[in-house]
């Protein structure tokens, strides 16, 4: 996805945080299960997820570090930003606590507005004062329409029985209708879905070919490494709790490249 410093690059990686599927369904004993419904039971558990969304509630803490490279790998700015997050009624709300530990200042707070709305005009969500919309459920049957899947293998990960699933865009693509579309067509990669619950466990993503807007006059991205872990916090409830991306690209004639990592702790329930 093409992008400027201070718009374009975000949404590609607002697309990718959000990156995940969440409910509860019971594989068949001993039946082996396709590939098909594997993703079937997937896409069902994400959707039973989101109807008893305002059953549950949970807040924790999340470290986000971006640090930006010159052409020779050197990093020219780091930043590290601390978020109280709520996750309450099916929407994620972040409160930014501090940038480089101090607390932020105005235009931070209004660098964070600026990227959540990047992200809701991405994900053609509507806007919301508050919310950005729940970012653990991204698994939908609109985006698993976009791709081919693979059974590899079953793989544990986290000390529990997962099936290791490839995916690739499928050809001719679907037609584009949001401005995620246009990522979706052009990244592959490998998901683990839990056997248990089938929550997307762990995802390894990367980008097929660059991507540019605006004829490239903007800029591009040429190059995506992302990865994604999820974690079971609590009864049917997963969460995104690490991830780590490096992109690539052109803003405007300048080469730029941006590395991310995500933590997220201490989760528990409100109330």
């Amino acid at each position: 996805m093409c992008f400027s410093r201070s718009g374009y690059f975000w949404l590609a990686v607002s697309v990718l945080l959000v990156l995940s599927g969440t409910g509860s369904l019971a594989a068949d004993a001993g039946k082996p299960l396709s590939v098909d419904e594997i993703i079937r039971r997937a896409v069902a558990r994400a959707q039973q997820a989101q109807a008893n969304a305002g059953q549950s509630g949970y807040t924790y803490t999340k470290l986000t570090v971006t640090e930006e490279l010159d052409s020779t790998g050197r990093v020219k700015e780091r930043k590290e930003k601390v978020y109280q997050v709520v996750f309450q009624a099916g929407a994620t709300h972040l409160k930014l606590l501090t940038v480089n530990g101090r607390s932020p200042a105005q235009a931070d707070v209004k660098k964070q507005s600026e990227n959540d709305e990047n992200a809701r005009q991405v994900l053609g969500q509507s806007k919301s004062p508050n919310a950005l919309g729940n970012r653990e459920n991204f698994l939908t049957p609109e985006v698993v329409a976009r791709f081919n899947f693979t059974l590899i293998d079953e793989k544990p990960i986290n000390g529990r029985k997962a099936y290791r699933v490839g995916f690739e865009p499928k050809r001719p693509s679907p037609p584009v209708r949001r401005i995620v579309d246009r990522l979706l067509d052009r990244i592959s990669g490998t998901v683990w879905i839990d056997a248990d619950e089938f929550e997307i466990a762990h995802a390894e993503i990367n980008l097929g070919s660059e991507i540019d807007l605006l004829g490239g006059v903007v800029g591009c991205l040429k190059k995506l490494d992302y990865s994604m872990t999820r974690t079971r916090v609590g009864e049917g409830l997963w969460f995104n709790t690490f991830s780590s991306g490096d992109f690539q690209g052109r803003k405007l004639l300048d080469w730029m490249r941006i590395k991310t990592k995500s933590q997220s702790s201490n989760f528990r329930p409100l109330g």
